[in-house]
């Protein structure tokens, strides 16, 4: 029987609210005596700004990993990257949704494991709100079409924009060194329709 990624979806988002945790992906991989059902989590909009806010005030007991990221004046993260979520955070959420798993029998057949994990720093972007979240980190995109005989681009995401065909976002190409086939194309700057975005993540800067 197929899984039904969208009904997994909705009921992961359900208990992800309960925990104060937003559902960024979900992905239902592997062969039929290995499936793994991944969700990948991060702190809410509120619990991230509580977050920033307690690390300007130089709260005790966060986690190490975001202090340093927040605090360096070395580190290029956004701290929208970090994602701010605990093992503790993971283990709560797999305990209750496994339960709802269970009983609403959305992943039928054979046995599966339940991973519960942040996206990371190379997170993927796929709505609008991503775009707009993260403008002003380094993104890698792969389009449908090509755009000047090219589908793969890397720069800094800028900004949202509209055109006729719907939003867009643009690229600064200069950000980063290009590869052979972007640099023919001659341009510093790509506006790219978010119809046709393929693929498109974060690149960490560290």
């Amino acid at each position: 029987m197929a899984v039904r990624l969208e009904e997994i979806r909705a009921a992961a988002e359900r208990v992800a609210a309960s925990h104060g945790l937003d559902v960024v992906d979900v992905e239902f991989v592997g062969p039929a005596k290995e499936r793994t059902l991944r969700i990948f989590l991060e702190k809410n909009a509120e619990e991230r700004a509580r977050l920033k806010a307690a690390i300007a005030n130089g709260a005790e007991g966060l986690p190490e990993r975001l202090v340093e990221g927040a605090r360096s004046r070395e580190s290029k993260w956004n701290i929208e990257q970090l994602s701010g979520v605990t093992h503790e955070d993971c283990a709560a959420f797999s305990r209750d949704f496994g339960v709802l798993l269970d009983v609403e029998d959305l992943v039928p057949g054979a046995a599966y494991t339940l991973e519960a994990s942040s996206p990371g720093l190379d997170r993927k972007l796929s709505r609008p709100e991503d775009f707009e979240r993260f403008t002003g980190s380094l993104v890698k995109v792969q389009t449908f079409e090509s755009i000047r005989n090219n589908r793969h681009w890397q720069g800094r995401l800028k900004a949202m924009g509209e055109a006729e065909a719907g939003k867009t976002i643009t690229i600064d190409l200069a950000a980063v060194r290009q590869n052979s086939k972007s640099r023919k194309t001659g341009i510093s700057t790509v506006e790219i329709a978010l119809s046709n975005i393929e693929k498109a993540q974060l690149v960490p800067e560290i």
